[in-house]
């Protein structure tokens, strides 16, 4: 099981949203909690300026940026859509 992290950056921006997409959002980590459901998430190492990170899916637009602290925790670092990896 991993612990999660929430950074001010993520819990901006995670403010900042609907409440329907929020409520998404809590039901996708309390998943990403548990690694079994990591490919249903689509998790997948980032590359270029963000090749330290990791990525996985909220919904066909929406991603969480997240990076391990530790083998079971994990730092969630910033929620929104693509333009995340720019």
């Amino acid at each position: 099981m991993l612990n999660l992290v929430y950074t001010t950056v993520f819990l901006k921006e995670f403010n900042n949203l609907e409440l329907s997409l929020q409520e998404e959002i809590l039901e996708k980590t309390a998943l990403f909690c548990n690694k079994n459901n990591h490919k249903n998430l689509k998790v997948h190492k980032l590359h270029g300026v963000l090749k330290n990170r990791y990525s996985f899916s909220i919904n066909y637009k929406v991603r969480i940026v997240f990076k391990y602290l530790s083998p079971n925790e994990v730092a969630l670092l910033d929620v929104g859509d693509h333009d995340l990896y720019k």
